[in-house]
């Protein structure tokens, strides 16, 4: 099983050999680094914990080599997945034809349905190669004969964060939805412990294993955190580690996706006390550090790495200069913008009343011939209007503008190529968590009194009394998350949660062109539709001895 994952513990360390200050010089090859010598000291085990860290965001022939697939430099990991989720679900639109990187296959519902597609193998080997690696530490510390210090202490209770995190995401991609399953019966993914290879590991596991298993290894983490020295702070990098904070996160992630609603509504309190609510000014500046007061976790991503035209700001914001971006504004769903009221500044990130100027744009009415916007009653006023986005916002003359456009992802260099930081939680998202917890169990008073400081924070004439049933409530709730997290990954599991549908043309209709969508443009709800479930790559089923044609989801 999992043949790629034997070169992983190398290559991280391979990865640091030019990255790490301390180790700068250390310029022995990749096959001169035995596992033993990596796991020899505190400080070895630690260059693994930084090379995981940098792993989440490098392109995947650099952690999973090879010449095939898995190693295909077409998707450098967290830069795909994070922003995928809004991707598949519809959140992401495009508005015009450019399918770089399979991105417009993506919305199209054509790739997580194929076994042999690059999108279900590299996420598949990369969430297990992080297992693998979660193994190593994990099964070399509990040997028991380092001194327990701090400093081990907290490379094991990153492990066991990273190990829950990978778990997490693997259910939840190749496996039905807990809530709308039988957790107890329903197939999840395999489960592997080992730390050598040949990494063989049992059948799947069911879905209610896989989730004992994360909830058993976010324990872990948290009791071990707690005597573990501190994440430092005051350096972007420093939020790429995993801490207390992360791993209570992930425990309200997974509460909240199972139906705990308890332990989801207190695992979010506890993982945002650190992590004040963001200015306006700090939220309207980009989503592009980890420095942002509300992040919690994120990859701090370095500079000179070659992930630009693989990168998170490449496929999803308006403002880096490629050609995926340049000939395919993305546009929120409009629907949900209309919603978003005036005194709510993050209205203020998506642009209404842009000119549409593609004339390639998918919806027919690009270009000033096709112009039905009041605000431009001739063609000057128009291509003044896209000249002046241009210069506002840092993107090029050659860059398309079309209604709806988003300006909430920007880079710090608008206009350029370079690769910014991912963020991957953010204390807003869980006060949502508290708050949807709290409406499911029925405290609709404890549900408004979580949302209400978030809730006022964005928008100064908030009223969250008006909430006052659970049904009204979460309604809310789905609106909110809509916005404050829109274009950060979270849609997918959202609808699969909920058991809500894609319908893009529903209620007036998103803005998306059904022509160009295709099977994107409606999707049952998940209940009623094995297609949100992913393929489990046929390669994984032609190696591994414990999963036949049989195993395959529907």
């Amino acid at each position: 099983m999992l043949s790629y994952i034997k070169f992983s513990l190398l290559v991280c360390l391979a990865l640091l050999a030019y990255s790490c200050e301390d180790d700068y010089l250390d310029t022995r090859p990749t096959d001169a680094i035995s596992a033993t010598d990596a796991l020899a000291t505190e400080a070895n085990m630690e260059l693994i914990i930084r090379g995981m860290h940098r792993a989440m965001y490098s392109q995947s022939q650099t952690v999973l080599p090879g010449g095939t697939a898995v190693g295909n430099t077409a998707r450098a990991n967290e830069h795909y997945w994070v922003p995928l989720g809004d991707n598949l679900a519809g959140g992401l639109i495009h508005s015009a034809s450019a399918n770089n990187l399979g991105w417009l296959d993506q919305a199209q519902w054509t790739s997580h349905t194929d076994q042999t597609s690059l999108t279900v193998e590299v996420h598949w080997y990369h969430r297990y190669n992080i297992i693998a690696n979660s193994n190593a530490l994990i099964n070399r510390i509990s040997e028991g004969d380092l001194p327990e210090t701090p400093r081990l202490l907290n490379i094991l209770g990153q492990a066991y964060a990273y190990r829950a995190y990978a778990y997490l995401s693997l259910v939840q991609h190749y496996a039905k939805g807990y809530l709308i399953g039988n957790p107890s019966t329903d197939p999840g993914v395999p489960i592997l412990f080992s730390s050598e290879t040949p990494f063989e590991s049992a059948p799947r596991s069911t879905v209610q294993e896989v989730y004992d298993q994360i909830n058993a290894d976010l324990d872990a983490a948290i009791s071990t955190f707690e005597n573990a020295a501190p994440r430092p702070s005051g350096n972007a990098f420093d939020k790429s580690n995993l801490n207390i904070d992360v791993a209570w996160g992930l425990k309200a992630r997974t509460a909240l996706a199972s139906g705990d609603w308890e332990t989801a509504a207190q695992a979010a309190v506890n993982a945002r006390q650190d992590y004040p609510i963001m200015s306006e000014a700090d939220w309207k500046a980009g989503f592009n550090t980890t420095l942002l007061p509300e992040v919690i976790w994120g990859s701090n991503v370095i500079g000179t790495e070659t992930t630009f035209f693989r990168s998170y700001f490449y496929l999803a914001s308006n403002t880096f200069n490629g050609s995926q971006v340049r000939n395919n504004p993305k546009i929120a769903d409009r629907r949900l913008v209309d919603a978003i009221p005036d005194t709510d500044y993050r209205k203020d990130v998506f642009l209404i009343n842009a000119p549409n100027s593609n004339l390639s744009a998918a919806n027919g009415e690009g270009g000033f011939t096709n112009n039905t916007n009041p605000l431009y009653p001739t063609e000057e006023e128009f291509e003044a209007e896209i000249a002046r986005l241009a210069s506002e916002w840092g993107w090029t003359s050659a860059h398309n503008t079309h209604p709806y456009m988003h300006v909430k992802l920007r880079q710090q260099n608008p206009g350029g190529i370079e690769p910014d930081d991912i963020i991957y939680m953010r204390s807003s998202e869980m006060y949502l968590i508290e708050a949807e917890a709290r409406a499911y169990m029925g405290d609709i008073a404890g549900a408004q009194e979580a949302l209400r400081p978030l809730g006022e924070a964005r928008d100064s004439a908030y009223d969250v009394t008006q909430y006052d049933t659970e049904e009204s409530f979460i309604e809310h709730i789905k609106f909110q998350r809509g916005v404050e997290l829109w274009g950060e990954g979270f849609l997918f599991q959202d609808k699969i949660r909920w058991d809500d549908p894609i319908d893009h043309g529903a209620n007036g209709g998103s803005g998306a062109s059904e022509t160009l969508y295709q099977d994107g443009y409606f999707q049952e709800r998940p209940s009623q539709n094995d297609d949100w479930v992913w393929k489990i790559p046929q390669r994984e089923i032609d190696a591994n001895p414990n999963l036949t044609s049989a195993d395959q989801n529907p």
